[in-house]
């Protein structure tokens, strides 16, 4: 059953409205997050929304995360889990000094690394657990991020433990293996290792958080968590920053992209070949939020296509200053081949701005009628749509409304919090049934 959510106004505070949650009723929650960049990708952005509204309902929240740390509001702790930090932007993939090391997880962690696989999710779990295990009594009930790591297995011994799943990473495995070849498939296979353990440890936490139907159904395929154990909440929006800006002008030919511009499954190189094939024809400017690798494929593709004075990417940038550059866009783009959800694209909505989504994954679920659908990884048919829209400034006023008019009746963090702590009192119980 999907849950219809109304958005909180643009001025919402974060505030508690009046006696939402007596002071009887307060519980103490942890929020595991191995990684949660503030600025780019799901968890960050989730894991700041929900710790805010929790915190405004009257609970107790303290945040565990791992590198890159949180941006978190005021009332929320934030206790961090350090690893050795081995993909940091600066210097992704470097050697730890012999000094560096502390403890067996750290070796584990550099080993993983050295054999190609991918050990944050594994080793978090474990220094998480290493945490908790000192502060028994201090938490009425932790909830995890999508890291799914061993760990948690251990933690649940002491804790009720709600398992977040915005989608499972099979997904990304599946569709990047289908795009390599030789050994780059052979790596992709040993980068993904960690997928295994998460399908082993999904199906032990309950109740199971996650965000559409598609994802629900992606979950149970690939995790073999039964549906009866997941409880569908879709992800909120904050529209104290992103709704309509009507004041400012709308930047002539402009389009817009939230999206990972490395990540094959975000769908960046589609659309960098649908601007080319516009660029040939009129004036065209795209702006990518997101941080490509030096000399990686999106740089390389940029190239190729001699796209260097139509195409920006921008980074880190603040909510504001973002949501600002989605308003005033004449287009937005979310080109992926297929998203769990796909927050950029209710924040585009928020913000009035027409929308061009893929057709796939949760993305026709979350847009309805008020984006234009396109057929994933076709540059051809992406680029008539365009065209298409940037011709027609009544179809873009009609799409905006539409998309306006969904978020307000569907999405909103307070209400996913307070589904959210239903879920945590269902964790508890089930708790206390078992000991």
């Amino acid at each position: 059953m999907v849950v219809f959510l109304a958005a909180a106004p643009p001025g919402h505070s974060g505030k508690p409205a009046g006696k939402g949650c007596l002071l009887a009723e307060r519980l103490r929650v942890a929020l595991l997050s191995y990684r949660s960049k503030p600025t780019c990708g799901g968890q960050g952005v989730y894991l700041r929304h929900i710790s805010r509204e929790l915190v405004a309902l009257g609970h107790h929240v303290e945040v565990f995360s791992g590198q890159p740390y949180p941006e978190l509001d005021e009332g929320v702790i934030l206790n961090k889990v350090p690893s050795l930090d081995l993909y940091r932007d600066e210097d992704p993939f470097r050697t730890p000094k012999r000094e560096e090391y502390r403890d067996w997880i750290d070796v584990l962690e550099v080993a993983t690394m050295w054999t190609a696989g991918f050990p944050e999710p594994l080793t978090f779990s474990l220094r998480a657990y290493r945490e908790l295990k000192k502060r028994r009594g201090d938490f009425d009930v932790v909830q995890d991020n999508q890291t799914l790591g061993y760990g948690l297995l251990g933690i649940k011994k002491m804790f009720p433990v709600v398992g977040t799943i915005h989608h499972p990473i099979s997904v990304d495995r599946r569709i990047e293996l289908k795009a390599a070849t030789g050994w780059k498939r052979l790596s992709l296979r040993r980068w993904y290792g960690f997928v295994r353990m998460q399908s082993i440890v999904a199906p032990r936490l309950s109740p199971i958080l996650t965000v559409s139907e598609s994802s629900l159904a992606d979950i149970h395929r690939d995790f073999n968590v039964p549906q009866s154990n997941m409880r569908l909440i879709p992800l909120g929006v904050d529209t104290r920053f992103f709704h309509p800006r009507p004041e400012l002008p709308k930047r002539e030919n402009s389009i817009v992209a939230v999206a990972s511009a490395d990540s094959p499954m975000k769908g960046v190189a589609t659309l960098l070949r649908a601007v080319a094939k516009l660029a040939t024809e009129r004036e065209v400017n795209l702006t990518v939020v997101s941080r490509p690798t030096p000399g990686g494929p999106t740089e390389q593709l940029v190239n190729e296509l001699s796209l260097h004075d139509r195409v920006r990417f921008v980074h880190g940038i603040p909510d504001e200053e973002l949501a600002e550059l989605i308003a005033t866009s004449e287009i937005a783009v979310v080109p992926s081949l297929y998203e769990g959800f796909s927050l950029p694209a209710v924040e585009h909505m928020a913000c009035g701005t027409p929308l061009v989504a893929s057709r796939t994954g949760a993305l026709p679920e979350v847009v309805g009628d008020a984006a234009v659908q396109v057929t994933p990884g076709d540059p051809e048919e992406l680029a008539a749509v365009l065209r298409r829209l940037l011709d027609s400034p009544g179809e873009r006023a009609e799409y905006g409304r539409r998309g306006y008019e969904r978020v307000m009746e569907r999405y909103a963090w307070p209400v996913v919090a307070r589904r959210t702590v239903e879920a945590y009192h269902e964790a508890i119980a089930a708790h206390r049934a078992s000991r």
